[in-house]
């Protein structure tokens, strides 16, 4: 049985006034239905604080998380970096967080003209019930600068540094919110197509990637709780960006969510922007994107022996 690494990042966006219609109270529910709908292997959830992680980690029972707040292990206000991880499929073996800044290790650091401190959250997993046992993979999910273009194009090469550090053979899942597009100097240097310090990235995306892609018709993922109800203005500048970017199957999308992996080993699959609503109602300013990657062919499930008396 060929066995598939599914993968969700989910920008939460922290909680918004009690009496606003995007408040956390009103979408809660929503955000839980959209999670066990999918029911992804690993969540990589972005801008969720405490409150909002608790309410996720008591609703889902199957999964525990892993992640500290951007101000650091002792705080519980400001927003996370989450990875939520199916422990009937998966077991952590190790992770950490380190500070998108010139100094990685100090909690709530800033650096490069950045407005907040941001974070990368990475996190080790083995797989559970595989054939041959010991097939392991990485997580790396953040969240970049929202308003500096240095910021992230730093923040991109600290992270990429530390994936490059890894062994060749761990294959690794990028993702989270990047706060700008694949053609931008940050996604052109992960994508292997520019140079940042004289290095150049080499991760891969899989929304251009995979053999199915759903909602292409939505070409950007964050939507400010609009979906698809953008005004006129806003909508003619979205086709325009879309076709002076055709000619470029890498960048037919301006998401800022995003997915990204290295490893010869993965093979993607499917991906989907992930626009369920109620009613025009949604669970968050971004879509979501899920993803599921096949894991090499030498890996398969071992079947559960039947149970006494079965």
């Amino acid at each position: 049985m060929s066995v598939s690494l599914s993968v969700m990042t989910f920008n939460l966006l922290e909680d918004q006034l009690e009496d606003s219609p995007n408040s956390w109270e009103k979408r809660k529910d929503l955000c839980i239905s959209v999670i066990t709908s999918y029911s992804p292997m690993i969540l990589c959830t972005q801008q969720g604080v405490k409150s909002q992680l608790d309410y996720i980690q008591q609703c889902l029972q199957g999964y525990e998380q892993f992640g500290i707040s951007r101000k650091g292990a002792e705080d519980t206000s400001d927003q996370h970096c989450t990875i939520f991880y199916d422990k009937e499929k998966v077991e952590l073996l190790e992770g950490g967080t380190f500070w998108l800044s010139e100094s990685p290790s100090v909690p709530g650091s800033m650096s490069w003209g950045s407005t907040v401190p941001c974070t990368a959250t990475w996190a080790t997993f083995q797989l559970k019930g595989a054939e041959p046992p010991g097939f392991s993979f990485q997580i790396v999910n953040t969240t970049m600068d929202e308003f500096s273009p240095r910021a992230r194009r730093r923040g991109a090469l600290l992270t990429w540094q530390h994936i490059a550090s890894l062994p060749p053979s761990l294959s690794v899942v990028y993702c989270g919110g990047f706060n700008t597009q694949k053609e931008s100097t940050t996604g052109r240097f992960l994508l292997g197509r520019s140079r940042e310090h004289g290095v150049v990235g080499d991760m891969r995306d899989v929304w251009p990637n995979a053999r199915v892609r759903k909602n292409v018709s939505l070409i950007r993922t964050y939507h400010g709780f609009k979906g698809t109800k953008q005004g006129p203005l806003e909508f003619f500048k979205l086709i325009f960006r879309a076709l002076c970017l055709c000619w470029d199957r890498q960048t037919q999308d301006l998401h800022v969510d995003w997915i990204l992996f290295r490893g010869r080993s993965l093979i993607p699959v499917s991906c989907e922007v992930v626009s369920d609503n109620i009613d025009g109602f949604y669970p968050s300013s971004h879509y979501p994107v899920y993803a599921e990657l096949m894991l090499p062919r030498s890996v398969r499930l071992i079947e559960a022996p039947p149970e006494n008396g079965s």
